[in-house]
């Protein structure tokens, strides 16, 4: 089974690993970097040994890279692995934020049901069943998401289960949240955010999230 570094190491943008398996244009790696689309975070992007990675999939406990047929590549051969380090930061920042607004509405209305939630380069967004307009709890919600991002507290990122692959993020004093992804160091990574209501249909609604500007001047 490959090896998740970008669990430990989601600042790595390089790694030097070996091809474990070829079929066809699909290969796999001893150990990767290269995260692939899972609980709605976008695909990183990137190379392997120089092959553009065209998609990155999971496959049971493993991942499965799609690259141009002719690439080459056998078993065992030497290869490194590089991501795109603009793109893996600014998931991994509107990721936390997500998680943080759905953490706070999930706590302002309970039982909320989420029905969706997408985070990529540009934006995340997350969906849910609400009557009315979800508009009128954001400038609270904005309120106290800032005040977690400003207080630049460390974010813990671990296994609950390890042979089972499950993992969490935990804000000490606020939450422990199960989840999957690569995560930030500190909240203050995430810098200022801005929040938009958009109605998806009859008592659907989605919260928009965007980043405003770069990470504030004291995250680490």
């Amino acid at each position: 089974m490959t090896r998740k570094l970008f669990w430990q190491e989601p600042y790595w943008t390089e790694l030097e690993t070996r091809i474990r398996d070829v079929r066809g244009p699909i290969v796999t790696l001893e150990d990767t970097i290269f995260y692939a689309f899972s609980g709605g975070q976008e695909s990183d992007e990137g190379t392997i040994g120089g092959h553009r990675v065209r998609e990155a999939r999971k496959e049971g406990s493993g991942i499965d890279y799609a690259l141009d047929e002719g690439h080459g590549l056998t078993p065992g051969t030497a290869v490194t692995v590089r991501i795109e380090w603009e793109r893996r930061y600014r998931l991994m920042r509107l990721h936390f934020a997500a998680e943080l607004v759905l953490e706070l509405v999930s706590r302002r209305v309970e039982g909320i049901p989420k029905i969706g939630a997408h985070i990529a380069q540009d934006k995340a967004r997350i969906d849910f069943v609400y009557p009315g307009s979800i508009a009128s709890l954001l400038p609270e919600i904005s309120g106290q998401a800032l005040h977690i991002v400003t207080s630049n507290q460390p974010i813990i990122s671990a296994f609950s289960d390890e042979a089972a692959g499950l993992r969490y993020w935990e804000v000490e004093g606020f939450a422990r949240v199960p989840c999957g992804g690569t995560h930030l160091k500190r909240t203050g990574e995430v810098g200022e955010i801005e929040l938009k209501r958009k109605n998806i249909g009859k008592g659907k609604e989605r919260i928009e999230v965007f980043l405003k500007g770069a990470p504030l001047p004291f995250s680490s």
